[in-house]
C-alpha cells in the first residue's frame, strides 16, 4: 500500500480544535465560566473522540483491514468505515445482534455498508465473549489477518492520542468534562491536563464499571495512574442509546439559546450534566469549565 495512504494529515483536520466560550446564565449566575472545546468540527467525518481514538490505531494498523466491533447505531463503526474509505484499507464490523443480519440495513449500518466496510452479524452472547482468545481466533480464521480494534476504538494507543486533547487545554479551564463511553477519552484527557486541572467523566451507560475501565486503560498506556479524574454517573437517562422527554427537551432550549446542534446520546448528557452540576454548587465561583463536544448530531 502506497505510504500515502497512511498519511492522516492529507485529510486536514481542523487542529486544535475550537474552543468557544457560552454565554449562559444557568452558570453565569453561579460564578462559572462555560467553555464548549468543538471536537465536533475536527473532521467532517472523523469527528471528535473518533479522531483522536482512531488516528494512531490506524497509523500502527499500517494498512492492513482493521477489524472492529459496535451496536447496530455504533459511532465508532460509521468513523472507521469512513477512515477506509478515505484511506484505502479494508475493513470489517462485527455487529451486535445476529438477527439484524436479515433485515434491512439501519442508515447507519448503511453508511458504513456504503463505505465498505464488510458486515459481520454475531450473536449477543458471542458479542459478550468479543475479547475471548477463542473469540478473536475464530474471526481472524474467517477473515485473515486484520488489525483487531475494540468497541468504541478504546485501548491503551487511543487513550495515549487523547493526550493531545488535554493539552490542547492546559491553561484554559479549571475542569473539562467529556461523556464517557468505553473510557479511553477520559484516560487520555486526563493524563494530558496539566497540574491542577481536572478531569470530569459523564458515563452514558448504566453499571458503575467505568471507573475501573479507565484505570485498566491508565495502565496499560501509561503504566499507571495519570492526572486528576472522576466520574459523577448519575446522568445516562436510563443506559446508552436511552433518551428522555426531560432530556430532549433540554437539547432542544440549548440549541435554541446557543445555536449549536446537541447531539443527544453524549453530548447532550453531559451538558444537562454540568447545567445540573452548576446549580448544585459543585463548582466554586470563578471556575472555568471545559466541555468537550464529542460528537454532532
Amino acid at each position: 500500500m502506497p505510504s500515502e495512504a497512511l498519511d492522516l494529515s492529507r485529510l486536514q483536520p481542523v487542529l486544535p480544535s475550537p474552543l468557544q466560550p457560552v454565554e449562559d446564565l444557568r452558570f453565569a449566575r453561579h460564578g462559572v465560566r462555560l467553555l464548549l472545546k468543538r471536537d465536533d468540527l475536527i473532521h467532517p467525518d472523523l469527528p471528535g473522540n473518533k479522531w483522536r481514538k482512531l488516528s494512531p490505531n490506524l497509523r500502527a494498523a499500517a494498512g492492513r483491514t482493521v477489524l472492529t466491533f459496535g451496536g447496530a447505531y455504533s459511532n465508532h463503526l460509521r468513523a472507521t468505515a469512513a477512515a477506509g474509505r478515505l484511506l484505502g484499507f479494508p475493513t470489517i464490523g462485527v455487529v451486535r445482534g445476529d438477527e439484524l443480519a436479515g433485515r434491512p440495513l439501519n442508515p447507519s449500518l448503511a453508511r458504513c455498508a456504503a463505505d465498505g466496510m464488510t458486515l459481520h452479524f454475531v450473536d449477543r452472547t458471542t458479542y459478550r465473549a468479543k475479547a475471548d482468545p477463542e473469540v478473536l481466533a475464530g474471526l481472524l480464521s474467517a477473515f485473515g489477518e486484520c488489525c483487531v480494534i475494540p468497541e468504541g476504538g478504546s485501548n491503551a494507543l487511543a487513550a495515549q492520542g487523547c493526550t493531545e486533547l488535554g493539552r490542547e487545554l492546559h491553561g484554559r479551564a479549571d475542569v473539562v468534562a467529556v461523556a464517557c463511553g468505553t473510557g479511553g477519552t477520559l484516560a487520555g484527557l486526563a493524563a494530558g491536563l496539566a497540574p491542577g486541572q481536572r478531569a470530569l467523566g459523564v458515563p452514558v451507560l448504566r453499571g458503575g464499571f467505568l471507573g475501573d475501565a479507565v484505570r485498566e486503560l491508565q495502565q496499560e498506556a501509561f503504566g499507571g495512574p495519570a492526572g486528576s479524574w472522576s466520574l459523577d454517573e448519575r446522568f445516562h437517562f436510563g443506559g446508552y442509546a436511552r433518551a428522555t422527554p426531560q432530556l430532549h427537551a433540554f437539547a432542544d432550549d440549548f440549541e435554541l439559546r446557543h445555536g449549536l446542534p446537541v447531539e443527544r446520546l453524549y453530548v447532550a448528557k453531559l451538558l444537562y450534566a454540568l447545567t445540573a452540576l452548576a446549580e448544585e454548587g459543585a463548582f466554586p465561583p470563578g471556575t472555568t469549565v471545559a466541555a468537550v463536544v464529542t460528537g454532532r448530531p
